[in-house]
């Protein structure tokens, strides 16, 4: 067990994060980069290419389907429509992957990639059709070439890590850049082999059958609000300016992407210009990333206990201000600090956000709606004064400290007004 905590502690900035419930087998998902020799880049550029023509071959069966049903039997269109049999079954994942494997005893690029791989594509797209059913997404879209980036193997052969190689379906050992070791304890279950603008990445799957305890509250609270201004204010006073990742490399990125605007389609230049347009883009993500998991380590190092609004950040995508709050990401820096919290020991809740800045800290009085331009908390009822932020994350603090069962101060929701007890929860 000490192994693996002491695994846990060096979770690397691009670590992709995983955790199931208590009980279960935890997985940890480590990216490394890989060096793939000529050979090896060209038969993984193919599969790429094979994976993309599946997809678009069943997101067409499948779209053909349904536009052959979406008219009345009595009024089809003058001009065409789609006709298929009235009763031919609803194209799904199970009778895709038999139409594929038939498919692969005539077609040699079929037959050449692995099989595993192609129902994972499959499996991808039944994934999209499920996501725009239950959640709402847009209807699945056709990939043209070259937006095929990531092979998915579910399952890896004994032993697949020696060293600093890995071996992987269709190209043996592969090189990759250990820049962190394997814990102890941990089996490579499947990989992801990723192509970015840098390089070839393969994500390693590792798994361990251990039961991580689950911590309760405990030790000092801190509350968090997010914002524009400043990333985000503590209740403890503490402000972080927003860095911006995006809007610092604008102009940078326009003028790339002006130059490959004047190459010609599908040029060796065009290919050039291209590739530091996503060089570029690739940048930005690291920079944020990187910026996320410092700060999400630098608020454990303060407190036992971290309180979060539980924003709708898809509102706010679509704001005023939609560019900054993308180019913050606050929804990737919460489920970023909530993994860091779990690794660390750290209880970690969102609050109801309904207020949080048009209540008085100090007494709770309700001070009404304030204009953005307005920075500073001003209490009419007690004469508290602070910034506006750092007022909202003591509320959000607050509110934390109820929901978890300690008694706050001048709280105001049903709870006594005394004193901040420091009674703790014994950690599991």
């Amino acid at each position: 067990m000490c192994r693996i905590y002491s695994a846990l502690k060096t979770v690397y900035p691009f670590l992709r994060y995983h955790r199931q419930d208590p009980g279960k087998m935890l997985n940890l998902n480590y990216t490394y980069r890989l060096k793939l020799n000529q050979q090896q880049s060209q038969t993984y550029d193919a599969w790429l290419e094979t994976s993309r023509r599946v997809w678009n071959f069943a997101l067409a069966q499948r779209k053909d389907w349904y536009n052959s049903r979406s008219c009345r039997i009595d009024a089809c269109s003058i001009k065409s429509e789609y006709i298929i049999r009235a009763d031919a079954p609803r194209p799904t994942f199970a009778s895709q992957c038999k139409a594929l494997t038939q498919a692969r005893k005539t077609n040699p690029n079929l037959n050449a990639a692995n099989s595993q791989m192609l129902q994972q594509v499959l499996r991808r797209l039944e994934k999209a059709f499920i996501g725009m059913w239950e959640s709402e997404r847009g209807f699945p879209r056709f990939k043209k070439q070259g937006r095929m980036r990531s092979l998915l193997f579910p399952q890896l052969g004994v032993n697949p890590i020696q060293g600093s190689k890995v071996k992987l379906p269709g190209v043996g050992w592969v090189k990759m850049q250990l820049s962190r070791p394997i814990p102890d304890g941990f089996v490579a279950k499947q990989a992801q082999v990723v192509k970015k603008a840098s390089g070839w990445y393969v994500m390693l799957t590792l798994s361990t059958d251990v039961d991580v305890p689950s911590f309760a509250p405990h030790g000092q609270p801190i509350g968090i609000d997010l914002g524009l201004k400043s990333f985000l204010a503590t209740s403890t006073g503490e402000q972080i300016a927003r860095p911006k990742f995006f809007v610092d490399l604008q102009c940078k990125l326009r003028l790339l992407q002006q130059r490959a605007s004047h190459k010609k389609l599908g040029s060796n230049n065009w290919r050039k210009a291209q590739q530091k347009v996503s060089r570029l883009h690739e940048h930005i993500h690291n920079n944020r990333a990187d910026f996320h998991f410092k700060l999400a380590h630098h608020l454990c190092d303060q407190g036992g206990m971290i309180f979060a609004e539980d924003l709708n950040l898809k509102a706010w995508a679509f704001g005023m201000f939609s560019k900054h709050s993308l180019d913050a990401g606050f929804g990737k820096f919460l489920s970023i600090l909530e993994w860091v919290c779990w690794k660390r020991g750290v209880y970690f809740a969102k609050v109801n956000p309904d207020g949080t800045s048009q209540t008085c800290p100090n007494c709770n009085h309700h001070t009404g709606k304030k204009d953005l331009s307005e920075r500073v908390h001003r209490c009419g009822e007690c004469g508290f004064q602070t910034d506006r932020d750092v007022a909202a994350a003591m509320v959000v603090m607050q509110r934390g400290l109820a929901a978890v069962g300690h008694t706050v101060k001048m709280l105001g929701e049903g709870l006594s007004n005394s004193s901040l007890l420091t009674q703790e929860s014994p950690v599991l």
